[in-house]
């Protein structure tokens, strides 16, 4: 698990544009430097999390533990925000079918800063689809797959799915690898993903603004 742990926390930092992850004793530190999330841990296991939890007080501060959540969550204190369960999910690349974009959709794959992205706009013109991806070591981290609630039921999650996996293949990715929430894991259970871990997310929020 640890491995996969590692090519989702490089591919995520890609994908978001942050500062290269830190490698620590336990897991990975990311200086995301937003608000609401000025800094994210990914540990490993559970041996460090109710220290981690302790020592960590500034707001903004993000947990996420690649860890069984019934083990992780009681070792959080009262302070910290812990949210819905997340799945860490991986699925080996390699012929499988692209899927089609409905009649009147269309597809472009544009290359950005260290990732690229699948982008299907609609009929109309406006962005209907999307779903990000990021190349590092032989493994692809999809990230930030998304549908507009107006452009559901269609598809276009499989199609964006299909289309990342083909062109991670074609860029060397033997293997790719996301976090999903339990709404996208069904979804990506039935394109042949296997859950590797649970993922608990926790965060110390910021005072709300006066």
């Amino acid at each position: 698990m640890e491995r996969r742990v590692r090519e989702w926390v490089r591919g995520w930092s890609a994908c978001r544009g942050t500062p290269e992850p830190v490698e620590e004793p336990d897991g990975f530190r990311i200086d995301v430097g937003t608000p609401g999330h000025r800094v994210r841990f990914v540990l490993v296991g559970t041996a460090s999390v109710r220290a981690r939890a302790t020592e960590l007080t500034g707001p903004g501060t993000w947990l996420k533990v690649c860890a069984p959540r019934a083990e992780a969550v009681p070792l959080f204190g009262r302070k910290w925000v812990v949210g819905d369960p997340e799945f860490l999910m991986s699925c080996a690349l390699g012929g499988g079918v692209v899927t089609s974009a409905p009649d009147g959709y269309r597809t472009a794959v544009v290359r950005e800063r260290g990732f690229a992205q699948v982008v299907v706009t609609g009929p109309d013109g406006d962005r209907a689809a999307r779903g990000r991806f990021a190349v590092h070591g032989g493994a692809a981290v999809v990230d930030q797959v998304e549908t507009e609630p107006a452009h559901r039921r269609l598809g276009l999650g499989r199609h964006v799915m299909s289309t990342i996996g083909a062109r991670a293949a074609d860029l060397g990715a033997g293997v790719a690898v996301l976090v999903s929430t339990v709404e996208g894991r069904h979804l990506y259970e039935s394109l042949g993903w296997r859950v590797d871990s649970d993922v608990v997310a926790a965060h110390l929020p910021e005072p709300a603004a006066p």
